[in-house]
């Protein structure tokens, strides 16, 4: 999973190895303790942390080989090696003349002793590092030969649709199984105590079948909650003092001796995940074993769902991964692979078991609603003397991963607000924990940032806004102490032309943000018509993640994460009604248009003397702010809730 990361890793290692990108051959590792990322603590992708936690160990493990190559080459010609070199996957020996390629070598090298102090190269010796490339997965994924979860074709497979019960808490009470078999194609009808899944020998079959079986259900506890329950509950929740993340100074004082002071609530609502590749695995339980075939972001997760649903034991199940068209963090949490299990062991054939549109957006794993009180004050110098903010919304923490929480604070609910670019001496940030019910809750592309980040500088716009200084100088003054967050608000200042006349009905607004160990600012423009219509006109980002390693990279990665939450901004929410989410697929859960997407440029301001960042989510962080601060100069209407769209009037853009 990853926009280009299948090449940016392989440069990693092509830098070291001495090797063209065009001599490696890149595939999914399977489930072993080999791969496990050691900053993570286990085999998974998500949080920006591909290129971040494989910038040292990749580069260490081509230099490595390389070494060992090199000894073996030396031993063999009875040379030195420091009069040996390596290119393009062989040894040369200079003086004579002698070349030897790497495969030649391979067994030689491996009984060579695995190098305990490896030099790497430094930057201004690299040839392959931040160069650009071509993917090393355009070929396939034009011509169409790269296989994704859902084009995994097995002999003797047969293809379910399954379907779950519409209200979380539910359960099957029946269906009409005569009239679901009679359908032509549909070969057999499985059951879980709260899904349905008809099995036929085309999607097709299984689709018919299952209107026709026409499933029955008890909806549950959860049979009356809406939207508007959950957030009248978090409302009370907020009232409460919740769990400190940060307290520096006598926050309470200081507000109240404020010369300026704001008390703002903001709302972020349930977003779907609605990745272009629907949820589907693909299985074949037998008494020995099992094989799967599935795009997952947690492939020993994965292995460890069928094994729970099965009682076969993890080492007899392969887990054969994909390439994802779309995770979003969706993919990192491995409940749809345990139900498909639950159904797979019911068959003695491969099956492969799809959820439609419809399922993977109401049956998703929600991005968490949040409901955030903030209070800040301005000193008579125009400058931040105090700042509270708190926090209510789901720990996704506490159920993904609950050696994470610290003391009853979810870290990924506050990242974002705890810590900030801005140096403010009174400062209380707070997290109310209040699970729904109703749903259950996920990570979503920027995780803690992206909601907090729309929080965080929108209130730092409104300061700036209600105290008559300009927004981008007032980050600059309250940023002072970070040469990285002045050098990127320089260049996009200067990139967007800040200073410079716009139309009537045009505003520009600002966000700066530091997120997965990068720098971002970001300036779009935006304009708004007499009847509300909104453009989006031209977005600049400044972007420094520290060293580059994939130009190209970095710059796709930052626009289709603008395009992603911007998409979110401006229309994307998750309703409930009787229990049931209302939007069921992009007609009511709408996707950006070509047409309304904005011109992006991305300018990129590396610092290879830094900490390496993530780039996968930064765009989607700096998308919801930028906006919101561009609608207020244009409009000078503050936006405290997302979507924007609907606020004005309309939903056309």
């Amino acid at each position: 999973m990853g926009q280009g990361i299948y090449t940016g890793i392989s440069m990693l290692l092509a830098e070291e190895l001495e090797v063209g990108l065009d001599q490696i051959s890149i595939e999914a590792a399977p489930v072993d303790p080999a791969y496990i990322d050691a900053v993570a603590g286990e085999e998974e992708t998500g949080g920006s942390s591909s290129t971040r936690d494989s910038w040292i160990p990749l580069r260490e493990a081509g230099a490595s080989a390389r070494m060992m190559l090199i000894a073996a080459a030396a031993q063999k010609w009875g040379v030195p090696v420091s009069e040996c070199a390596a290119k393009r996957g062989q040894v040369f020996h200079e003086a004579t003349g002698r070349v030897l390629t790497y495969g030649a070598l391979v067994e030689d090298a491996g009984r060579q002793s695995v190098p305990t102090k490896v030099t790497l190269k430094s930057a201004e010796n690299f040839t392959v590092i931040g160069t650009n490339p071509r993917r090393l997965d355009t070929k396939a994924k034009t011509n169409g030969s790269a296989q994704f979860g859902i084009d995994v074709q097995i002999p003797g497979m047969k293809i379910g649709r399954i379907m779950a019960c519409p209200v979380k808490g539910g359960r099957l009470t029946g269906y009409d199984r005569a009239a679901g078999m009679a359908v032509s194609g549909v070969v057999e009808i499985l059951t879980l105590h709260d899904a349905i899944a008809v099995i036929g020998d085309h999607m097709w079959a299984a689709i018919k079948g299952l209107e026709a079986s026409a499933p029955q259900w008890d909806f549950g506890p959860n049979a009356k909650t809406s939207t508007v329950d959950i957030i009248a509950r978090m409302k009370r929740a907020s009232e409460k003092p919740g769990v400190t993340a940060v307290s520096t100074g006598n926050t309470e004082q200081s507000l109240k001796n404020s010369h300026i002071r704001i008390d703002s609530t903001y709302e972020l609502p349930f977003l779907a995940h609605a990745a272009l590749e629907p949820i589907n695995t693909t299985l074949h339980i037998r008494p020995d074993g099992a094989d799967v075939w599935v795009g997952t972001q947690v492939p020993g997760r994965a292995r460890q769902e069928v094994a729970d649903a099965t009682g076969l034991k993890p080492e007899s199940i392969a887990v054969h991964n994909h390439l994802i068209g779309g995770g979003f963090g969706r993919r990192l949490d491995s409940n749809s692979i345990g139900q498909a299990a639950r159904f797979a062991k019911q068959v003695a054939y491969p099956v492969k078991l799809i959820w439609t549109r419809e399922e993977d957006i109401t049956q998703d794993q929600f991005r968490p609603y949040y409901y955030d009180k903030i209070s800040a004050g301005l000193d008579k110098e125009g400058l931040i003397s105090a700042w509270h903010h708190r926090t209510t919304g789901s720990a996704v923490t506490a159920r993904w991963y609950p050696e994470g929480m610290q003391k009853g604070l979810d870290p990924d609910a506050v990242e974002g607000a705890a810590v900030t670019p801005y140096a403010i001496p009174n400062q209380l940030v707070e997290f109310v924990r209040d699970e729904p019910d109703a749903v259950t809750t996920l990570w979503w592309r920027g995780v803690g940032p992206t909601h907090n980040v729309f929080v965080v500088e929108s209130m730092i716009d409104d300061l700036a806004h209600q105290s008559g200084q300009d927004p981008l100088a007032f980050r600059k003054k309250l940023a002072k102490q970070q040469p990285r967050a002045l050098k990127v608000l320089d260049e996009v200042a200067k990139q967007a032309e800040w200073s410079r006349k716009r139309p009537e009905g045009h505003g520009l607004g600002v966000a700066l943000h530091y997120s997965f160990q990068t720098w971002a600012a970001t300036v779009l423009e935006a304009a708004v018509s007499k009847n509300g219509e909104i453009t989006l006109v031209r977005v600049d980002s400044a972007i420094d993640c520290g060293p580059i390693v994939f130009p190209d990279g970095v710059v796709a990665q930052v626009q289709g994460g603008l395009i992603f939450g911007l998409t979110m901004a401006l229309y994307n929410e998750i309703t409930l009604k009787n229990g049931q989410v209302e939007q069921t697929n992009f007609h009511n859960y709408r996707m950006m248009r070509l047409p309304e997407a904005p011109d992006i440029r991305v300018h990129l301001v590396p610092d290879p003397e830094a900490e390496i960042g993530g780039i996968g989510e930064v765009g989607t962080v700096a998308a919801a702010p930028a906006l919101a601060n561009a609608l207020f100069a244009a409009k000078g209407k503050r936006l405290k809730r997302i979507p924007f769209a609907k606020q004005f009037g309309t939903e056309k853009v």
